[in-house]
């Protein structure tokens, strides 16, 4: 889906060198004990936790941010895996910044339930992509759903003990053909638990320009299992019912388009198909500047290395420049064009 030219209005910010996020994504750990059918992290070696970002990195990424308010600790591995995970939430904390992110659950254990809650932190959302064992389980490969079920009954439990009134809990659910089915009972779950929010998503990303030999796999996945465009009034149905769901058991539900849309972002009053560039920016464990989290793999939109230069000077440099301007001219890097954050559908 491309996007024609726009015209330009007068504005204020230079819209291909804005100012210095004051939120970015950092993926603290390549690391997973899970090989997820949707994610990338299946298709490749599997990586160790030698394979995540030091505090020292962590640190001097966030000192050369003074204005960041927000950051998600977040990448493609479970961050509980992170070795210094807990030195970041602490030195978000001290800086006055909100941090969060997903996680899968399975090394929830008690003590380190225990520390989240004390950390101070923002948010943390519990993937759960099946409301039984079969589906979970088939999706979620290498998981247990009776020690994931566990570790956030726990949890929960011990914010209520503990009357904390943070981490703000979600559950986040990946819909595909072979799961959707399951996303009212999933809300159903989180109403059960006591969570107030529940998110269902698309996958991610289509992979159409990635180089095939390293990406065949999961586009073929993708391409069987993807629900946008796929026509079937049990999809309607299905999230007509979440909505029912939600809506009696007082469970905040959000749910991705299913048609693709234009963009509606705007950066000082113009309009593109996607503000991230802008707004925000995403780091590898191994420092690899990439514009969003959406790419997966650090082969794809590669726009600099904090082991070369300093994130500010990436920001500005001409490949940043140049991504930013394919956004607001209609002609995107190719790696916008099969992303579902980009169509709309996210």
């Amino acid at each position: 889906m491309a996007t024609q030219p726009r015209a330009q209005p007068r504005s204020s910010v230079n819209l291909l060198e804005p100012p210095l996020p004051k939120s970015i994504q950092v993926e603290v750990t390549g690391a997973c004990n899970l090989r997820c059918r949707m994610c990338l992290v299946r298709y490749r070696p599997a990586l160790g936790r030698a394979a995540s970002m030091s505090f020292d990195k962590f640190r001097s990424l966030l000192d050369n941010l003074p204005d960041v308010r927000v950051v998600t600790l977040q990448g493609l591995g479970e961050p509980l895996m992170a070795p210094d995970l807990f030195q970041m939430i602490d030195y978000c904390k001290g800086r006055g910044i909100s941090c969060g992110f997903n996680s899968n659950a399975t090394l929830l254990t008690r003590q380190i339930s225990e520390r989240l809650v004390s950390s101070g932190l923002d948010w943390l959302h519990f993937s759960l992509d099946g409301a039984s064992r079969e589906t979970y389980e088939f999706v979620r490969d290498h998981a247990n759903w009776d020690v994931v079920e566990r570790n956030i009954t726990r949890f929960v439990s011990l914010m209520r003990e503990r009357k904390a009134g943070r981490p703000q809990l979600s559950l986040v659910m990946v819909l595909m053909r072979f799961n959707f089915r399951d996303l009212p009972a999933v809300v159903q779950r989180a109403a059960d638990w006591g969570i107030p929010r529940v998110r269902a998503q698309n996958l991610s990303h289509d992979f159409s320009d990635a180089p095939q030999n390293a990406y065949e796999a999961i586009a073929g996945f993708v391409e069987d299992q993807a629900l946008v465009g796929m026509a079937s009034p049990d999809v309607e149905e299905v999230l007509a019912e979440a909505r029912r769901v939600a809506a009696r058991m007082g469970v905040s539900l959000r749910l991705p388009n299913m048609q693709e849309q234009a963009g509606e972002a705007r950066v000082d009053g113009t309009r593109v198909a996607c503000d991230w560039p802008w707004r925000s920016s995403y780091v590898t464990h191994d420092g690899v500047v990439q514009p969003c989290c959406m790419v997966m793999g650090s082969d794809r939109a590669k726009l600099g290395s904090l082991n070369d230069s300093s994130f500010a000077e990436i920001w500005h440099e001409e490949t940043y420049r140049r991504f930013r301007e394919g956004l607001i001219n209609g002609d995107p890097h190719p790696v916008c064009i099969g992303c579902s954050e980009y169509r709309g559908t996210f």
